[in-house]
């Protein structure tokens, strides 16, 4: 008898479709296809100061309930249009959710909210939700927090996300070298930016590593790196970082670097010290930053739902409020349009200064 040593912790192992097959079954069309790639040059334009007006990507905290986030998304359409000469409007979609100790890990990976898993129906439920995103005319963006799934959607954002928990990880910064969509990175929770511009330079060059195949097989690829990574200030666990005195300090961080002084700010997490009614005060100070001149800041996030606040889940989706958010509090859909309405004007000002 021969002493066991593999798999020692593993209680159970179940298939997941290959990428190639979930892509078959929930096809990109052209029309799709080409949407995705038009608001991608957009947000580069933006980043790169070509076009003055204002990245803002607003949405839930994390998607938990499809219909309820198309809702969201259809309301977000009418509203991008009629400030679509001052704000780039990108719905947020994030489908997986870091957590500091345990929780519930996002739509992808228990997309019945009870802990049973069933992450191949949730790649589906995230894979048909970005689909029909596309469809509505609204860019989606979202965390690249997992190594393996992208395969399954990421063609489908329009912008992604490396979060202050995994910034310092070489592998997200690898993988982040492969996407096709401009890449957010957010300081550390400590707080310094240093460690998000270095993984700008890390992503920007190639890179050659493993990964899975869209047929689901173990494969080596080479990147040509990303050269659209920027910064995000999200504030830290010591306090924020939204501020003008902040806001000089991070673009001449950059200039140092070598690296455009352009960044984008989240109004929540560190920056509203986890108090999502602070959300608009924070987006307000931006505002005046912008009226003011300034053109170091060209996007901003919010985390926004149709109902203000958030609620626990206790069973399954049972008893859950539509439209309200099971993880970070977020703001309500009236307070979402009053304050896109002030960051527009904001930039009107700023353009004819």
């Amino acid at each position: 008898m021969s002493t066991l040593i593999h798999d020692i912790h593993i209680a159970q192992s179940e298939p997941l479709p290959e990428p190639r097959l979930l892509r078959e079954e929930l096809p990109a069309g052209e029309v799709e296809a080409a949407f995705i790639a038009s608001a991608r040059a957009a947000i580069r334009s933006i980043l790169r100061g070509e076009d003055d007006r204002l990245l803002v990507i607003v949405g839930p905290c994390s998607v938990h309930e499809p219909a309820s986030a198309l809702d969201y998304a259809a309301r977000l359409r009418e509203v991008a249009r009629s400030f679509a000469d001052d704000l780039l409007i990108v719905m947020r979609v994030y489908f997986e959710k870091p957590r500091t100790r345990m929780g519930w890990k996002g739509l992808i990976y228990d997309p019945t909210l009870d802990g049973q898993g069933h992450i191949g129906e949730g790649l589906r439920q995230a894979r048909h939700l970005l689909l029909e995103c596309a469809r509505l005319g609204v860019p989606a963006a979202s965390e690249i927090l997992d190594l393996v799934t992208p395969q399954y959607y990421a063609e489908l954002l329009s912008w992604g996300a490396i979060g202050a928990r995994t910034v310092e990880s070489p592998l997200h910064r690898q993988m982040a070298s492969a996407l096709s969509a401009p890449v957010g990175f957010k300081n550390a929770t400590h707080g310094g930016v240093n460690t998000a511009i270095d993984a700008i330079h890390v992503a920007a060059q190639a890179h050659r590593f493993p990964t899975i195949s869209l047929e689901g097989k173990a494969t080596v690829i080479t990147t040509t790196g990303n050269p659209d990574g920027h910064l995000v200030l999200r504030g830290s666990n010591d306090g924020t970082n939204y501020g003008a005195d902040s806001v000089r300090s991070a673009a001449l961080a950059l200039q140092a670097a070598g690296l455009p002084m352009r960044l984008v700010i989240d109004c929540s997490h560190g920056n509203s010290s986890k108090n999502h009614a602070r959300q608009s005060h924070v987006a307000s100070d931006i505002a005046q930053q912008l009226a003011g001149g300034s053109f170091s800041i060209c996007g901003l996030m919010l985390e926004s739902h149709l109902v203000e606040g958030r609620q626990d889940i206790v069973s399954g989706r049972a008893g859950l409020r539509y439209g309200q958010s099971v993880t970070d509090a977020c703001m309500g859909w009236e307070t979402t349009v009053d304050v896109l309405q002030d960051l527009a004007q904001a930039v009107k000002v700023r353009r004819k200064g």
